[in-house]
């Protein structure tokens, strides 16, 4: 894949934000039978937050993005999506190789992250790139597997 650059989003792109987190996690709806929260939330107040990076340069094509928040000793990746037209093509390497950076930048230790249990690919894709489960809670309607990278 050609190499598109990882920026913080803008308001432009919220439209493009909010159709890449839709197509990556609707497949999810029917299998654990509630709307993942990333397809709920504020795509505008989370850019206009800072919390977004997305690939491309302006005028370019979202293919994927990150969710982020700094918290006080931890980067959390609230969430990562990949149009799946992008699968295959390292996007979502290149994304949490990105989380990691930024996490180093900010003078954080580790980045923690979670994803529902019924989305079995993402326990099979987060250990490879250094995450361990740290527990299993169900959190309301969500059964959800923590993990966390610890980086320094």
């Amino acid at each position: 894949m050609e190499r598109q650059r990882i920026r913080p989003a803008v308001a432009s792109d919220v439209p493009a934000v909010k159709t890449v987190t839709d197509a990556a996690y609707r497949p999810y709806v029917e299998r654990i039978g509630v709307v993942p929260q990333p397809m709920e939330a504020d795509h505008a107040a989370n850019v206009a937050a800072g919390k977004v990076f997305v690939t491309g340069g302006p005028g370019e094509d979202v293919v994927g993005l990150v969710v982020v928040e700094a918290r006080a000793d931890h980067l959390f990746l609230d969430s990562i999506a990949v149009h799946p037209d992008a699968h295959g093509r390292g996007v979502g390497r290149r994304l949490l190789r990105f989380v990691d950076a930024h996490a180093r930048a900010l003078g954080l230790p580790e980045v923690r992250l979670y994803t529902n249990a019924m989305m079995w690919e993402n326990q099979q894709i987060y250990p490879k790139y250094g995450y361990e489960v740290v527990e299993r809670r169900v959190d309301g309607p969500y059964d959800r597997v923590h993990y966390r990278k610890r980086l320094l």
